[in-house]
Formats: structure tokens, C-alpha cells, sequence
């Protein structure tokens, strides 16, 4: 399988690396930001950088959905993971777009209210992952998957 892991970095990235048995049997290529830590984490993985900042700048929202439209049309992911945050708006339509199959994970720190970027891409998640049962009033069709961390 192909996975298309996309993050911001920080504990967005922390809770994709805590999937590691799941994923290191895997095709796999990163996009994040070229920041540390990632550049340490992500030292032996093949890696894309994405425009940072995301958080209400619009041109890089444009450069992002550029650099996925790029990413996807070249490495034809079978899935795309993402746990957001911004860096993560593209991919979700422009994933289904080119055939990928869309998983979206809500961060763990986020239990009474959903963030921007799950609100935006549950539309587009072919399986959206909750870790606590309580993101399932903003996520209805959810599947409680527990805690990464």
C-alpha cells in the first residue's frame, strides 16, 4: 500500500509517528513543514516540505493545493492520512480527485469541539477516526479508534 501521510508538525505528526508498527511495513511518503522537530523525526523518510504558515494565510493555501496537486498526480497514494491541521485542506478533495481513499484522525487534545480542519475535511474522509468517544457529537459517522498517545 501507498500512504500519502499528511501533518503539521508538532503533535499533529507526533500522533502519525505513534502509528509506526502500523505504518513502517509501508510505501510511504511524508508532507510537513521544514521544521524542527520533523527534519529530525522524518530524517530516514522520504519527505515533501509544505508552506507554512497555514492558519488563515491564503496564499499559502494556494501553494499547498498546488504542491498536493503535484504530490498526488506523481506519487498516486492508495490512502491519504492525515491529522491535520491547515497543510491537510488540499489533499482531502484533491485525494478523492485522483482516486485516493481519504483518512482523516481528530486530534486528541480536541474532546468538545471539532477543529477547523476535521470540520473541513469529514465531508471528504472515507474514514474519519475519533480517539475519544465524546468527538463523536461533532463527528457523527466517527469510528472511535481510541487514543494515540
Amino acid at each position: 500500500m501507498r500512504i500519502l501521510f499528511v501533518c503539521s508538525t508538532g503533535g499533529h505528526l507526533a500522533q502519525l509517528m505513534a502509528l509506526r508498527p502500523w505504518w513502517e511495513e509501508h510505501e510511504r511518503l511524508w508532507v510537513t513543514f521544514d521544521l524542527e522537530p520533523a527534519k529530525t523525526q522524518l530524517a530516514d523518510e522520504q519527505v515533501i516540505w509544505g508552506h507554512h504558515p497555514t492558519t488563515r494565510h491564503v496564499p499559502n493555501l494556494f501553494r499547498n493545493a498546488v504542491l498536493a496537486t503535484k504530490v498526488l498526480r506523481t506519487y498516486r497514494p492508495d490512502v491519504v492520512v492525515s491529522t491535520g491541521a491547515g497543510l491537510a485542506i488540499p489533499y482531502f478533495p484533491l485525494g478523492k480527485l485522483f482516486g485516493a481513499r481519504t483518512v482523516y484522525l481528530e486530534v486528541y487534545d480536541r474532546i468538545d469541539s471539532p477543529t477547523i480542519t476535521g470540520r473541513v475535511c469529514y465531508p471528504f474522509a472515507d474514514l474519519f477516526c475519533l480517539q475519544w468517544e465524546e468527538q463523536r457529537r461533532s463527528y457523527p459517522k466517527g469510528v472511535v479508534v481510541g487514543r494515540t498517545l
